[in-house]
């Protein structure tokens, strides 16, 4: 395993710092509001809800069938960050593109946001993966969670940024919040491009001695995903964390999709809204690296239940909540455990997996992770359209949540390090 090496893990951190941009200001931000109220300007805020999240359930279910067949490429190639710039790139491209597209045309909007989302998820799969290449396992947990924090505080500015021109576009020039909002969108696209260049130049990926592989990364990745599915059933342990995973990460996703969009469908300001995304990001930075310190001490899974347990109180207390203020409340609270879920569910991973299959390991994650993001938003606008209620749908979300902290405490973290490790050596 890599040293401790601060340079390294600073850069493949500020790739977090980067592409959070495109989660807080595009994907829970302004993306869900002009939406519904620029782009779907003539529709209902229920059919505008069913539209949003089948926008974000396509690009899912693309990237859950290329993940897998992607990482594998990328391990037998030696190929993560070829990969990772490929997909940057495309989310960069299409997120500015947004800036193009003209009221009342959702469709082009939805087509831009559904690639942008393959950008962003398909290169988080050779971002997670690179991680192993910058820290040993005594300090997964903590860089793990500061990728998060750096996402949370890096996405968290740009966004306040971005929010202080819609409600002061003459200070810019702008002719209204409409314009302040699509300059957004490029400004993301500059601010991810420029985030991504620390790990591109800094992080080295190991190199695969074989160059016939590099020749036939394509056959040779197909082939080898063939063989994954076979050790995925041989670790029982990795493939009950990640049915687990995929239960309560559902919730996790659908919360951070949809928690806009469900606030302007129970009658709450859109200003207010965006005050709460805020709040989410400020609060999320500590916490993450609080959760990161939890991990260390306590181990990732009891961390990951801690956080489980607050979400279902607050899915609760959503469907009851009827002041503003409750929903600033809700957003601290989401802060307070939602980068703690994802970075230790991370860093637990990576310990239950072969170092060796990094990519094509974390194919397979994303893969239901995405997978997840497919199912939670379209069930809770559909549930929303069937009762008539949107405050039914979000009551869903419990399900998930308890139904994947129940398989995750089947997991037993040392022997699946044990067993990993056992296949690592018999590959090597």
């Amino acid at each position: 395993m890599p040293a401790y090496d601060k340079k390294k893990v600073l850069s493949w951190a500020l790739y977090d710092w980067g592409n959070s941009a495109f989660a807080t200001t595009v994907m829970a931000g302004f993306f869900p509001i002009f939406f519904k109220q620029y782009w779907s300007v003539e529709s209902s805020a229920v059919e505008s809800t069913f539209r949003l999240g089948a926008a974000n359930s396509i690009a899912s279910l693309i990237i859950v069938f290329v993940a897998p067949v992607l990482g594998a490429i990328a391990d037998r190639g030696s190929a993560k960050k070829r990969f990772l710039l490929f997909f940057a790139f495309m989310g960069i491209l299409m997120t500015g593109a947004l800036f193009l597209v003209r009221e009342g045309n959702w469709v082009l909007a939805s087509f831009l946001y559904i690639c942008g989302m393959i950008g962003f998820s398909g290169g988080n799969i050779f971002y997670d993966s690179l991680l192993l290449s910058v820290v040993g396992p005594k300090k997964v947990d903590f860089v793990s969670a500061l990728g998060f924090a750096l996402g949370y505080l890096g996405g968290g500015i740009l966004f306040a940024f971005n929010v202080f021109m819609t409600q002061h576009p003459e200070v810019f020039g702008f002719s209204g919040p409409a314009e302040a909002i699509r300059f957004s969108f490029l400004s993301v696209a500059l601010w991810w491009a420029v985030f991504s260049i620390p790990v591109m130049v800094f992080v080295k990926e190991e190199k695969r001695g074989d160059e016939s592989l590099k020749k036939n990364m394509i056959t040779s990745g197909f082939s080898q995903l063939l063989h994954t599915f076979d050790e995925i059933r041989k670790l029982k342990l990795v493939f009950t964390f990640l049915l687990g995973y995929w239960l309560y990460i559902d919730g996790v996703d659908t919360i951070v999709r949809m928690a806009v969009d469900y606030g302007l469908a129970i009658g709450f300001k859109a200003e207010g809204l965006i005050l709460a995304l805020l709040i989410t990001q400020f609060v999320g930075f500590p916490s993450a690296i609080a959760f990161g310190k939890i991990g260390e001490k306590l181990g990732p899974k009891q961390g990951i239940f801690i956080g489980i347990g607050v979400y279902i109180i607050i899915t609760i207390w959503a469907y009851f909540m009827r002041r503003e203020i409750e929903f600033y409340l809700l957003a601290a609270g989401i802060g307070l455990v939602q980068g703690g879920v994802q970075s230790l569910s991370r860093s637990l991973y990576t310990r239950i997996i072969p170092q060796n299959k990094s990519a094509e390991f974390f194919g397979f994650y994303n893969m239901l992770g995405k997978f997840a993001a497919v199912i939670g938003p379209v069930f809770m606008g559909w549930v929303g359209v069937v009762s008539g209620n949107s405050r039914t749908g979000v009551l869903s979300l419990i399900i998930l949540f308890a139904a994947g902290a129940a398989i995750l405490s089947r997991v037993n973290v040392e022997e699946g390090m044990r067993m990993a490790k056992e296949l690592e050596q018999f590959h090597e």
